[in-house]
């Protein structure tokens, strides 16, 4: 699926590493897969980063912070990828 074309901003608190270039991302569990816009890859891959550091162990409440505010703004600005790829 396309990614929605509507104008989006990068988020004050984000400090991940941000993309040139979108890409389509498959979600292992469904195999359904999403066209990405560079911001929301971006913020989609702090995500997952984010979860695996979780699932070794990682407890930082500045990233789990920012881990929850990543997942809302990814609800927010593109809620069908977020269906498709983090629900």
């Amino acid at each position: 699926m396309k990614s929605k074309m509507k104008p989006q901003q990068m988020p004050d608190w984000f400090d991940g590493m941000i993309y040139e270039e979108g890409q389509e991302v498959t979600n292992p569990y469904s195999g359904q897969s999403y066209e990405l816009t560079a911001m929301e890859l971006s913020i989609y891959d702090f995500i997952m980063g984010s979860q695996a550091a979780f699932d070794f162990g990682f407890q930082d409440e500045e990233i789990i912070r920012s881990f929850q505010k990543a997942l809302t703004w990814f609800r927010k600005n593109n809620p069908e990828a977020y269906y498709v790829l983090l629900d």
